[in-house]
């Protein structure tokens, strides 16, 4: 059974300045989706599912669907406020949608399979694809709430050009996640790492602290488990318009509660993304690398 990749593709990237989503930054005009998707059909994935804003379509089916379609099965679907599980009521201060969590609720009837969750804007590398793809081989009954997940060290993971939000991992010998807390404020200074903590004071990190970089590997029985979730946040959030609803958020409830395990993975991978529009030069420096170190064809789908 081959795996599905799921692609977080609704965000606007207001701090970027634009629809970094689709911005060009191979030779060919790929952008970084097109190498995770050329990634994951080396890994062995046979589908992929794109989690979008209605207001984009017209974009992404003229960057996309025709160039993939002869390449790997793909689909989409669309994330926006007012699609919530029936008998919940959207605050009227609300503006956008509600985060990571609800925009991979949204995938459930698209996805059968075991499947990865990745940032549009994140390159991750190929070998982080070959463990999801390797680790979801032999799944089967008796695996259905077993999870796992990219790790990064935290100092590969900054931007040169401001802070970031990380999600703090902490595992037991095992590689089991036992523990995954979002920071924001994530940056260096001088020599240091530090990120704000929950009373706003700043806090070191060691640079090999392990990170989640939103690539997670999930099997359907997470959906369920979403919409239980997402009913009990927006209860708990009427009073607060600007609450999200992180991946993380669940993950670490299922864990605690002993409902599902989280395995770390690791491995020689790579990181790089554009959270700031400066980071651009840097990721079109690093794809001609990899492309003259052989990793890429200079025409990705050519």
């Amino acid at each position: 059974m081959k795996p599905t990749l799921l692609i977080l593709a609704a965000g606007i990237g207001s701090r970027y300045g634009g629809l970094k989503q689709l911005d060009p930054i191979g030779p060919s005009g790929e952008t970084i989706i097109d190498y995770s998707i050329y990634d994951a059909l080396q890994a062995g994935f046979g589908k992929v599912v794109f989690i979008i804003k209605e207001s984009i379509e017209k974009d992404f089916k003229e960057t996309f669907l025709e160039k993939l379609k002869d390449k790997i099965e793909v689909d989409y679907v669309f994330q926006e406020l007012w699609m919530v599980p029936e008998g919940v009521d959207v605050p009227e201060t609300r503006q956008k949608p509600w985060g990571t969590g609800h925009a991979v609720m949204m995938a459930e009837e698209k996805i059968k399979t075991p499947f990865a969750v990745i940032n549009a804007d994140d390159f991750y590398s190929r070998k982080a694809f070959e463990l999801i793809s390797a680790y979801y081989k032999d799944w089967g009954p008796g695996r259905e709430n077993d999870y796992c997940m990219i790790g990064y060290p935290v100092a590969s993971t900054l931007s040169d050009f401001g802070a970031v939000s990380r999600g703090i991992c902490q595992a037991d010998d095992h590689n089991r996640l036992i523990d995954v807390v979002e920071r924001t404020q994530l940056e260096r200074q001088e020599n240091e790492i530090v990120y704000k903590n929950d009373s706003g004071q700043m806090e070191l990190i060691l640079p090999g602290t392990i990170v989640s970089m939103n690539f997670w590997g999930f099997t359907p029985s997470f959906f369920g488990f979403l919409k239980q979730g997402f009913s009990r946040f927006i209860k708990e959030n009427q009073e607060n318009p600007k609450a999200e609803f992180y991946i993380p958020t669940m993950v670490n409830e299922l864990i605690k509660k002993q409902i599902a395990t989280v395995t770390v993975l690791y491995g020689k991978v790579q990181w790089f993304g554009m959270t700031y529009k400066e980071d651009r030069k840097m990721v079109v420096k690093k794809v001609k690398e990899l492309i003259l170190q052989g990793e890429y064809p200079e025409n990705l789908w050519g």
